[in-house]
């Protein structure tokens, strides 16, 4: 049964677009925990264009489920991350020019800068999850730096027509298997929402899934904590009579 980690990025996001000092993400990460999240994540972009560094000190002090701090591969965020000592390390690629997080990292053409990085993370007791795309070079390539965890890119599958989706659930399916036969462990995110997240949540071996910009934009309607038991629902008991096979055949 997958857990649900709640991406809260977006609410820093509205903070930023004014300049304010609300809404204040450290404030809601407790009502999300309140909703039943099993974790909490951010993403200390190197722009800082949404979460501060202010927030990730005072989300380690407050969060009392798990968190798991987002960040690029550089020399910068890995001393955060050992001064801050978060739960858990996910490294992801990162450009300026985009909206959000596009594709993932190529852990199999940056063996050895990335293989340095896990191994000083982890041998400070941060496990470090890399998020990729569900391909095999790149579970092998994570396998062989010694990661702990991968983060299957789930965009792909959720950007994909109805008729596309089985394919791309497939190859979801197979990676995550893949992962685990070579002793990674399985988290999954990106594009998710209340819509498409059963069949993901239903795939063997799914440990977490981070999902946020659905989860904050249904906020809007029903409030955070509502919001959260939601979508937590939903990953913990997926119907199988709405998953793929069923609703177009």
């Amino acid at each position: 049964m997958a857990s649900l980690g709640v991406n809260i990025d977006h609410i820093a996001n509205v903070r930023q677009a004014r300049q304010t000092v609300e809404p204040d993400p450290v404030t809601m990460a407790l009502l999300v925990e309140l909703g039943g999240a099993d974790g909490i994540t951010v993403h200390l972009r190197e722009d800082r264009r949404h979460i501060q560094d202010r927030d990730v000190e005072l989300l380690r002090a407050t969060v009392r489920s798990r968190l798991n701090l987002e960040m690029a591969a550089t020399a910068e965020m890995v001393a955060i991350a050992l001064s801050i000592r978060p739960d858990m390390v996910t490294l992801v690629p990162e450009q300026r020019n985009e909206v959000t997080t596009e594709g993932g990292l190529d852990v199999a053409g940056q063996q050895q800068g990335l293989k340095q990085m896990v191994e000083q993370l982890q041998s400070a007791s941060i496990p470090v999850s890399l998020f990729i795309d569900p391909v095999p070079d790149q579970l092998e390539a994570s396998r062989a730096i010694t990661a702990s965890w991968v983060e299957l890119h789930t965009g792909t599958y959720a950007e994909a027509s109805w008729s596309e989706q089985p394919f791309e659930l497939a190859r979801l399916k197979d990676a995550s298997a893949r992962a685990r036969s070579l002793g990674l462990r399985v988290n999954a995110g990106h594009g998710l929402t209340y819509q498409n997240v059963e069949p993901v949540a239903a795939i063997e071996g799914m440990e977490e899934l981070n999902i946020g910009h659905t989860i904050v934009a249904r906020a809007l309607a029903v409030g955070l904590q509502a919001a959260v038991r939601e979508m937590k629902q939903l990953i913990q008991n997926p119907r199988r009579d709405r998953l793929f096979g069923s609703q177009h055949g």
